[in-house]
Formats: C-alpha cells, structure tokens, sequence
C-alpha cells in the first residue's frame, strides 16, 4: 500500500494528513473551511485516493495561511506516497463537465513543480472561502508534490460548477497518473532513471 503521513505545525496552522494512494476514494476533511473541506473530499471520491485531513488554522486572520498550508502538506503526502515513482503510469488528463462547465486538466507527476492557470471566477468567495485562494491551492500542491499541472476552464458561468469541475477533473487525472502500469516493470518511467531534479 502506497501512503504518507505528514504532521506540520507552526505558529499559523497545525495539520495531520494521511494519504493512501491505493484506496477507495474515502475521506474524513476538517479544515475549517467548508468549500474546502467540499473540494478535497471530491478530490478523494474521484482520484479513489483515501485522504484524512484535519487542519486547526488562524481562520481569526484570514483563510491564506490554512488554504495554503493544507494544500502544502497534502502534496507532502502525495510525493511521499508516491516514492520513487517506479511502476506508475505518470501522466493523466481529465476533461471533466459540470452542467454548463467544462474544464480540462493535464499533469505530469514530473518532479517538476509549474502551475499553468487559464480559469477564473466571476465572484469573490465560494461559501466562506475567497475564490482567490483557489488558484494558490493548487499552486501550493503541485509545488509540494512535484506535479507539473496544466488547469483550464473551457467554458463555464456558475462560479460552484467551475471549482468543483476543475477538482473533479484534478482527481480524474491523479488517478490515472498514480496507478501502477503492469507493463513497466516496476521502472520509473523516465529515461533518466529518477523523475525530478
């Protein structure tokens, strides 16, 4: 079973997540912030990665530092799951709809961190959570995990349809990129030999 564990506490937040690679897609979310906690739960019921977070954030500040630092501690977990990469398919896309949304998103578990945003939000907040962290959340997680990660939105009006396909379409294409392609023998699919660096 791939998993990683990670415990990260400073004077802003204090976080335990838990990831398993190999799962179901069940989840237990508690970060404070609703929509948040809405979104990763759709990313563990659509990437059928299990995830178990709890984050106790300065939510008295504002929402940066908990948005930020969950996302961060999720892609720990994610790298540290994912090892040495041997065995795994790499890349995955999703085109994934929503009503009158349609978004699509490409990564490469590379080792090499990059975020390129093409979407946007036509309102300041989603529930309690500022629309503008959305963006620095997945910034944060493909720094963390090492993911070259492309986000675009297609077409779309509904600011709830837009995040939640976007996260959906994110699941959909970590898990075809984690799982473990047979004919590869247990090699890191790179002809380096190591991904990243």
């Amino acid at each position: 079973m791939r998993k990683g564990k990670i415990e990260r506490k400073t004077a802003e937040t204090a976080i335990e997540i838990e990831v398993n690679l190999d799962g179901s897609g069940s989840y237990n979310v508690s970060t404070g912030i609703g929509f948040l906690d809405h979104m990763v739960e759709q990313f563990a019921k659509h990437s059928l990665i299990d995830v178990t977070m709890k984050v106790d954030g300065d939510l008295h500040v504002d929402q940066h530092h908990t948005t930020e630092d969950s996302a961060i501690a999720l892609g720990q977990a994610l790298a540290q799951a994912l090892g040495d990469k041997a065995g795994i398919a790499r890349y995955g896309h999703a085109y994934s709809p929503m009503d009158e949304t349609l978004a699509r998103v490409a990564l490469d578990i590379s080792g090499r961190p990059y975020l390129a945003w093409r979407a946007g939000f036509s309102q300041p907040r989603l529930g309690e959570w500022d629309t503008e962290l959305i963006e620095h959340w997945f910034h944060s997680v493909a720094q963390a995990a090492g993911i070259t990660l492309h986000v675009e939105l297609l077409y779309g009006q509904n600011n709830h349809h837009i995040c939640e396909a976007i996260y959906k379409g994110f699941a959909r294409a970590m898990r075809a990129a984690v799982e473990i392609d047979p004919r590869k023998g247990g090699a890191v699919p790179s002809t380096k030999g190591i991904l990243g660096g």
